[in-house]
C-alpha cells in the first residue's frame, strides 16, 4: 500500500477544480486502501464490533455515487445496484455472496458517470430541485468528499486489521 499512486490536488485551482480533484482523490484512496488484497479479505469483517467490509464501503460508494449523481442531480429513473435492507442495514453492506470484480466495475462505472454529470453543469450554483428541496452541485460535490473523507477513515481501520497496513 505504500506505491502511492493518487493525484494530489491543487493548492491554488479554483472551487470546481478543486472540489471535483478533492473527490477523485478521496475516490483513489478508497481504491488503495483496497489494492493488493484477496477477495476474501476485502469482505472480511476485520473488527469485531463493527459488520463493516472495504467492498461493502466499495458496494456503497457506488450506491451513493448513483443516488447523488445520477438519481438526484441529473434526474435518471435508476435502481440502486444492491436494493433494499437486509436485516435492518443497507443491502450493500452484505457481501457474503457479492461479486468483487462486480462491485469494483459497478463502482468504476458510476465514478464516470458521476464525473459526466458534474461536467453536464455550467456551474457549482447550477441547481436542481428535489422533492421540493433546491440542491447546488456545490452542495453535492462537498457532501461526496465528506462521505468518502468519513468511509475511507473506516477503510483505514479496516485495512490496519486486515493485514497492518497503515497511512493516507
Amino acid at each position: 500500500m505504500n506505491d502511492d499512486q493518487r493525484t494530489h490536488p491543487s493548492k491554488v485551482s479554483d472551487d470546481r477544480a478543486s472540489l471535483t480533484s478533492f473527490l477523485d482523490y478521496q475516490r483513489a484512496t478508497l481504491a488503495m486502501k483496497c489494492a493488493g488484497l484477496t477477495g476474501k479479505q476485502l469482505k472480511q469483517k476485520a473488527i469485531p464490533t463493527s459488520g463493516l467490509t472495504l467492498l461493502g464501503l466499495v458496494r456503497h460508494a457506488s450506491a451513493v455515487e448513483r443516488s447523488w449523481f445520477r438519481w438526484i442531480v441529473n434526474a435518471e429513473d435508476v435502481e440502486m445496484p444492491w436494493p433494499g435492507k437486509v436485516d435492518g442495514t443497507f443491502a450493500e453492506f452484505h457481501v457474503e455472496d457479492a461479486d468483487v470484480d462486480e462491485a469494483f466495475e459497478i463502482w468504476r462505472e458510476e465514478c464516470a458517470r458521476a464525473r459526466a454529470v458534474v461536467s453536464s453543469f455550467n456551474s457549482l450554483d447550477d441547481t436542481v430541485d428535489f422533492r421540493g428541496d433546491t440542491i447546488s452541485l456545490r452542495y453535492v460535490l462537498t457532501h461526496m468528499v465528506e462521505e468518502y473523507a468519513r468511509h475511507n477513515g473506516h477503510a483505514d481501520l479496516l485495512r490496519e486489521a486486515i493485514d497492518g497496513a497503515v497511512g493516507e
